[in-house]
């Protein structure tokens, strides 16, 4: 899918004005369906990662987790071992967070045992049908019943460290729901994939 890479002066989410690596990030990836099961584990596994930091921190440290991580290729990662997770817990250039560590490896290998795939599996549980569009960040909401169910059903197929806000955060940045706010030039003029019913519950993460 092709994405637009806005000038200086469009107008944005309010959040991609706050720092020059969110205004890529929002113009070329933010909100743009992505689909393939290494790169949803890769989002998958750095929103874990974001969870209690600002996500301007993992961008900045994405490369060196590529780098750490085997490129987030599910085979590879579930042939993680001790020494591998020793081995990410000395790298300065990821966050260093045993449990969190922990949680990817174990993940890529719930991630092997789903018959349809990852991202097949992600991606079941888009919304469909017309939403209203947020008109400001504040009307952007934190989760959803797609993704709460979304977050359930990883946990029954063993996953960990995604719960009902970091799988709409995870919707949100791979397409499967859109937020761009109302006047924003990445703003689809459809309506799908459709984002959450806007309700008063505010944004706690600022992506």
């Amino acid at each position: 899918m092709a994405v637009t890479v806005g000038t200086v002066d469009q107008e944005r989410c309010a959040w991609a004005n706050s720092a020059p690596e969110y205004v890529v990030y929002h113009d070329e990836e933010w909100g743009t369906p992505l689909h393939g099961d290494d790169e949803l584990f890769e989002r998958l596994s750095l929103e874990a990662f974001q969870s209690g930091l600002s996500w301007i921190t993992i961008l900045r440290k994405r490369p060196a987790f590529r780098a750490a991580f085997a490129g987030f290729s599910i085979d590879a990662v579930a042939e993680f071992t001790d020494v591998d997770e020793a081995r990410l817990m000395a790298d300065a250039g990821i966050v260093r967070n045993r449990a969190k560590i922990s949680a990817v490896v174990r993940n890529a290998r719930a991630a092997q045992q789903l018959p349809d795939g990852l991202s097949s599996l992600l991606w079941s549980f888009a919304p469909g049908g017309p939403r209203q569009r947020p008109a400001t960040s504040a009307e952007v909401p934190a989760t959803s019943p797609e993704a709460t169910a979304m977050a359930k059903e990883l946990k029954r197929r063993g996953f960990v460290f995604v719960g009902p806000t970091t799988a709409y955060a995870l919707m949100q940045a791979t397409g499967m729901v859109d937020d761009h706010v109302a006047g924003c030039f990445r703003a689809r003029a459809d309506t799908g994939p459709t984002g959450a019913d806007v309700g008063p519950e505010p944004l706690i993460r600022d992506h």
